[in-house]
């Protein structure tokens, strides 16, 4: 049958999207506007596996899942979107490709740090907690992407590396 999804597939985007809401919520370092973490592995490594979709998917329902389930204030539809999105870009970047520093590994690594997570989560986060402007927030959470961006170019060509090998038995 044409387009049936593999149960390997749907296997993997669950386990991965369960370790990715456990990483984020509580292995992670929280602080309000900030989280540091390795909640992006499972989402970079689905993304390097199997594709930018099932990136997606992984990195919008963890984000999905664990702000119903585990909250830390209000859900705002915007946070799932940008999840999905970073998710994404992991999989356009590093799906079946080398693993050369720029750009596989530089550029996702700034699209979603910086990009994704710095300026557009800043906005959502404004949004929601009013006490400052944007650009308060934004110098509030840059501290947090100094640390995320550096993470981000260590370990993705170390992902890359295990993607290979997990590609072997799928």
């Amino acid at each position: 049958m044409k387009g049936k999804i593999p149960l390997r597939l749907i296997t993997a985007c669950a386990m991965m999207t369960a370790l990715s809401v456990v990483l984020n919520r509580f292995c992670s370092i929280h602080t309000a506007g900030w989280i540091i973490g390795f909640a992006f592995v499972p989402v970079a490594l689905i993304a390097m596996v199997y594709g930018p979709a099932a990136g997606a998917v992984v990195g919008g329902l963890a984000d999905l899942i664990g702000a119903l389930l585990f909250p830390f204030g209000p859900y705002h539809p915007g946070f799932t979107v940008v999840g999905a999105l970073m998710g994404a870009v992991y999989g356009w970047f590093l799906y079946e490709r080398k693993a050369r520093f720029f750009p596989h590994i530089l550029a996702p690594s700034v699209l979603n740090t910086l990009v994704l997570g710095l300026c557009v989560n800043t906005v959502w986060v404004s949004q929601l907690y009013g006490s400052k402007t944007y650009w308060g927030w934004f110098l509030y959470r840059l501290p947090e992407y100094a640390v995320l961006v550096p993470l981000n170019l260590i370990l993705l060509p170390v992902l890359l590396q295990l993607a290979k090998q997990i590609k072997k038995y799928r």
